[in-house]
């Protein structure tokens, strides 16, 4: 029996899954990773921990499974949509004012290039229509002008530049081949056209890449879940405990992972063309398929072959979910009793918090739990669908209480908080044409049944899991099945290894409330931009 495994890279960890053909999950492991943080938006991560990381939590997934390594047949990688910055040979160079070569990774949430951003957009570039027409500081090319600005010594000493899922591929196999994923979301490829845009590169700033024929950002594109090289390489396969030669696979962006892990699932629910995956971690990305491109504004894309092949994807999401809350509620007085509360229940201060919410009537009780409490949770800005970099976060209704009770209804308000903005993508992509008329929700902080009800109340919306308890995992696992030839293609893979479970359905009586509490939600976000202007 062939296994394959998935390897899922994170803000604050790597992960590894071993799965058989069906998709089952028979172990898991998990390494915490390194991340530097410095006034100016600055996030730095290494990649020399980072596979460190991913070495260890492969080893200990596979003791684990009881799968001896010569059955793993193929793996797969996703990862955070981070910049990294090699030299010659593969070395590390330094991303930031540490200079600490170590620290070679700008982070996907690090915001130090929003001035970069603003400049490019002000271009007016036509490349700019394909990423909702207003790019992000949070994608790669902002932050390649920064580096040219503020360290062009790095620049111009850089071998390569990589997206952190295709740094993974080339570790493991040696191929520097992109995933089109990685360079169509975050770069400003042209999937459709298969090209970079040499006038955009030259009218920004980025010239340099242009005439060197863009050979360190990438001149071999391939679809996620293509066969690289000829497997693992001996280096990383003693380094990873597994056989030289096993199948590696292009890789994705981890949310798309989350994407593939769940929107082709077997089950009643919608389809690809009406389902939209949310992938709920440190951050939430929301992604929808099309059969033809659709221009959303403030939504990323129309992005061609990104997640399922052949179809078009519209990616939104909040640059801080899971973030946000724990921010949030550490920022009550509450706070330090119920973090002791929760670790001595063994738990997160956000599950613990859930539970409570849920003992206290669940869902079905908001109107009492969040009270007068409006959250817009906008800590790291607005990612969609306004493309608002500079946006805050902004509470209202507090008052001097400082108990539990009042701590859960922060909680419950942020939450509900997130939900809104969820439904605001909804709506601009429903205005554009986009069908969504199902949430399939994934990631860490999307496990809580309360989260997923109140994700369903929020939207209006269906929303339903994965049965599969790592459906991130499962997508990356997905792609080493492809590589190894198990599945013809992710369609086929999709359909075979992940299955719909439970539906949360929107609470009707609670219908009415939350239109007064989304309308509430959109004034208090209007009064934060009129503030701020």
């Amino acid at each position: 029996m062939p296994h394959y495994i998935g390897i899922d890279v994170g803000t604050g960890s790597a992960r590894a899954g071993v799965f058989d053909l069906s998709g089952t999950l028979l172990a898991s492991a998990k390494r915490d990773i390194k991340v530097w943080r410095e006034p100016g938006d600055i996030v730095e991560q290494s990649s020399r921990d980072i596979w460190r990381a991913v070495c260890a939590a492969v080893r200990e997934a596979v003791a684990q499974s009881g799968a001896a390594p010569e059955t793993i047949a193929g793996i797969g990688f996703d990862a955070t949509c981070s910049l990294v910055v090699l030299g010659e040979g593969g070395a590390p160079l330094p991303v930031g004012p540490s200079g600490d070569p170590e620290r070679n990774i700008i982070v996907w949430m690090d915001h130090r290039a929003a001035e970069q951003a603003r400049r490019i957009n002000r271009s007016g570039e036509a490349v700019l229509n394909y990423v909702g027409g207003v790019i992000s500081p949070e994608m790669e090319t902002p932050k390649l002008l920064w580096l040219t600005e503020n360290l062009p010594a790095t620049f111009d000493a850089a071998w390569q530049f990589l997206d952190l899922a295709d740094f993974l591929t080339w570790r493991a196999s040696g191929s520097l081949a992109r995933s089109v994923c990685t360079v169509t979301c975050k770069w400003t490829y042209l999937a459709h056209e298969n090209r970079w845009d040499e006038g955009y590169f030259r009218e920004i700033g980025l010239g340099a890449l242009a005439d060197e024929a863009f050979t360190r950002i990438g001149t071999e594109i391939v679809p996620a879940g293509a066969a690289l090289g000829s497997g693992l390489t001996a280096q990383a396969a003693a380094e990873l405990g597994l056989a030289e030669g096993t199948a590696v696979a292009a890789g994705l962006i981890d949310a798309h992972a989350g994407g593939i892990g769940t929107v082709g699932a077997r089950g009643a629910a919608g389809s690809v063309l009406s389902r939209m995956a949310y992938v709920f971690g440190t951050s939430a990305c929301t992604m929808s398929t099309t059969a033809e491109p659709a221009f959303v504004d403030g939504v990323w894309g129309p992005y061609f072959s990104a997640m399922v092949p052949g179809l078009w994807l519209n990616e939104g999401g909040q640059s801080a979910a899971g973030a946000a809350i724990d921010h949030l509620v550490r920022l009550h007085p509450a706070a330090g009793e119920a973090t002791e509360k929760a670790r001595a229940a063994g738990l997160t201060l956000s599950v613990w918090l859930s539970l409570l919410a849920e003992s206290r009537g669940g869902a079905a009780a908001v109107p009492a739990l969040a009270g007068g409490i409006h959250v817009v949770p906008e800590f790291l800005g607005n990612r969609a669908p306004f493309a608002d970099p500079d946006a805050h976060a902004l509470i209202a209704g507090l008052d001097l209480d400082t108990s539990l009770d009042s701590l859960v209804a922060l909680y419950v308000a942020g939450i509900c908080g997130l939900g809104y903005g969820a439904r605001q993508i909804v709506r601009a992509e429903r205005e554009k044409g986009i069908a969504v008329d199902t949430i399939v929700v994934s990631g860490g902080a999307g496990q809580s049944p309360l989260v997923r009800q109140l994700l369903a109340d929020t939207t209006g919306l269906v929303v339903v899991a994965s049965t599969s308890q790592e459906p991130v995992l499962l997508g990356s696992a997905m792609l080493g099945a492809v590589a190894a030839g198990a599945y013809e293609d992710l369609v086929m893979a999709m359909a075979a290894m992940s299955e719909l479970g439970e539906a949360y359905h929107p609470n009707a009586p609670l219908t009415g409330w939350h239109a007064k509490r989304f309308a509430a939600f959109e004034l208090l976000q209007q009064t934060g931009r009129a503030i701020r202007g």
